[in-house]
């Protein structure tokens, strides 16, 4: 406690003490057992700990597995740093769109009872949605560009939900693209909606493309939050806990947590042009809206409970959640070859699922398929993703290893992709 304390006062951020293991996932002897190399891992930490320093970000938990074995799983910095409190392994986060591959695992389980088929139309489910109309833009005879409608050519899909080729997309205030505005306007996101009603506000506005035709980032992973309480009967927050988080014992995984655990809360820092707190919502703050697309709270070892299920096949623990193929699928590239990028796809950066990027998309989560074309070393066929607040996982079967990040700094998410990318895979010596 003593040693607390002292890190406390500290402007140095030091790495706070390694667990035996991480939710019941066994602790390597060393790295070296499982071909990493100490020293070189080293540069990970120094790297993260004058970050840390130099004010750049509040502090981090990095936790990295290979052969089924915790090879690091280390906290950096400020849990909060304004109030000096040290960041811990157990620290909570809110984890934005690495809720998306739960969310996805959570309707393939419904697939694999029978419930439900990625062929089938979402307008199944969601009648509304079978009226809904595809936004086009006419030339009109004085030369100016107007927006007009159309009906769908194919009816939106559960697996264009699953690989965001729904036509749905994000908000954003642009007077150039009345579709997004709109999604403002109508105020989709609000939290004291429910997924009913979120999905009914959805409905009523235009797509910005056709299904089936472009990769748009959008919130069609929410829709889908709302055709599995459909076709469950069950809220989205209850089905989670009961098919993911119970089975695979993910204690601190859900749409908030309890008052209890609110000193465990990982909060950011000021940051940006204006030095302003980014607003990431506390880990115990409940809302109506159960947001499939970006709900979840959890905590580092959660989630690599999580992925080590993937690992392992679908099961962990003797707890089978989906099935061998099931994963073969998901982790597959779902994008057609003749799918083109929403205008917009160039801000993921690495993480587009683009062919000029090697990579395509799966059900949740990019999937890599060329080595080489991305920036971020990794494998072809190891699959990834990221929260915008600043969490980053991926998983590399054929290095047998996965990495989890937790992080509450966007303005420094996608240089910690890269960053994480680089100087682990540099320490994977064997």
């Amino acid at each position: 406690m003593a040693l607390v304390r002292v890190l406390s006062l500290m402007v140095l951020a030091v790495s706070v003490a390694v667990p035996a293991a991480g939710q019941g996932i066994p602790k390597a002897q060393s790295p070296e057992e499982v071909g990493f190399s100490s020293i070189r891992l080293k540069r990970l930490s120094d790297r993260i700990n004058e970050d840390v320093k130099d004010g750049k970000i509040p502090g981090a938990v990095v936790l990295i597995a290979r052969n089924g074995r915790i090879v690091m799983f280390d906290a950096f910095g400020y849990r909060d740093r304004e109030t000096k409190a040290p960041m811990k392994t157990d620290s909570i986060f809110r984890i934005a769109s690495m809720t998306k591959p739960i969310t996805s695992v959570a309707a393939m389980t419904l697939v694999e009872e029978g419930k439900m088929s990625l062929a089938d139309p979402v307008a199944k489910y969601i009648p509304a949605f079978g009226e809904t109309k595809v936004s086009v833009t006419k030339n009109s005879a004085d030369g100016t560009v107007q927006m007009g409608l159309e009906p769908q050519k194919r009816p939106m899909t559960i697996l264009d939900l699953m690989r965001h080729t729904s036509g749905l997309t994000y908000g954003a205030i642009s007077g150039n693209n009345p579709v997004k505005q709109s999604y403002y306007d109508m105020k989709v996101m609000d939290g004291s909606q429910t997924n009913e009603e979120m999905a009914a506000k959805l409905a009523k506005l235009a797509l910005l493309y056709q299904p089936g035709t472009h990769f748009e980032y959008s919130m069609s992973t929410d829709v889908l939050g709302r055709v599995i309480e459909v076709v469950s009967g069950l809220s989205l927050d209850k089905f989670i806990e009961e098919r993911i988080a119970k089975p695979l014992k993910l204690g601190d995984t859900g749409f908030e947590v309890s008052a209890d655990k609110k000193g465990r809360g990982a909060r950011p820092q000021k940051e940006g042009p204006r030095n302003e707190v980014p607003p990431i919502p506390d880990v115990t703050t409940k809302t109506t809206w159960k947001s499939g697309g970006a709900g979840l709270v959890s905590t580092a070892a959660d989630y690599a409970r999580f992925l080590q299920m993937f690992a392992n096949g679908g099961e962990l623990d003797g707890v089978r959640v989906i099935s061998r193929k099931t994963i073969d699928l998901m982790t597959a590239n779902a994008l057609p070859p003749d799918i083109e990028m929403g205008d917009d796809m160039w801000r993921l950066g690495p993480l587009e699922p683009s062919a000029r990027m090697g990579q395509g998309y799966g059900l949740g989560f990019a999937v890599r398929l060329d080595q080489g074309r991305n920036p971020l070393p990794g494998s072809p066929y190891d699959y990834h993703w990221g929260g915008v607040w600043g969490t980053y996982f991926w998983h590399d079967p054929r290095e047998r290893m996965y990495v989890v990040f937790m992080m509450q700094c966007p303005s420094a998410s996608q240089q910690y992709q890269a960053l994480l990318r680089d100087l682990v895979y540099q320490a994977l010596v064997n």
